[in-house]
């Protein structure tokens, strides 16, 4: 019994190129390449414009990673096909981002300045002060790096002031009630 999940083909848009070699997937594109070791159990093939994984038998663990590397494999393909974004908001007087090399300094209403330099394959964009987008090809490293900076300040429930995320609703608690 196969995956649901794994039985759906994942499709190859026009310029992006995919090799498999055994267990070894890799695939590149206009936005960068990427690779992934396909577990032992599951075969890929390319059909057409379509990578399509076939499990070997019918264990539940090769079931579980049937549908698993078929996610990891489409979010590749479309990671260096059209990338990842994740863009924060810097919320509070005062707080604010400035560009600093490849990195970013952040004033955050600490006493001392905090900064935070990409790992490879990310970079960052400022369009204003109060608001900062990580890119990059690879969904985890962008969503982790959106989120440790997120770490720094995060919003707190009685103004809303720190970094979230853009789409983020904040809970707000009413605060003292007066007399």
């Amino acid at each position: 019994m196969a995956s649901h999940i794994g039985k759906l083909p994942v499709t190859v848009p026009a310029g992006v190129e995919v090799k498999i070699e055994g267990q070894n997937f890799s695939v590149k594109g206009a936005k960068g390449s990427d690779s992934y070791v396909i577990p032992e159990g599951i075969t890929a093939a390319v059909e057409g414009n379509e990578i399509v994984l076939t499990p070997a038998d019918d264990q539940r663990t090769t079931r579980a990673m049937h549908g698993l590397s078929r996610s990891i494999i489409a979010g590749m393909v479309k990671g260096v096909h059209e990338g990842y974004t994740k863009t924060l908001d810097i919320v509070g007087t005062g707080y604010r981002a400035v560009a600093k090399g490849k990195g970013i300094e952040f004033f955050l209403g600490y006493s001392h300045t905090i900064t935070v330099n990409p790992p490879e394959g990310i970079e960052f964009e400022l369009p204003n002060p109060n608001q900062v987008i990580v890119k990059g090809t690879d969904k985890q490293v962008v969503g982790q790096v959106a989120a440790n900076i997120r770490k720094l300040r995060a919003p707190e429930p009685y103004k809303g002031k720190g970094v979230k995320y853009t789409d983020e609703r904040i809970l707000r608690k009413a605060g003292k009630a007066g007399k």
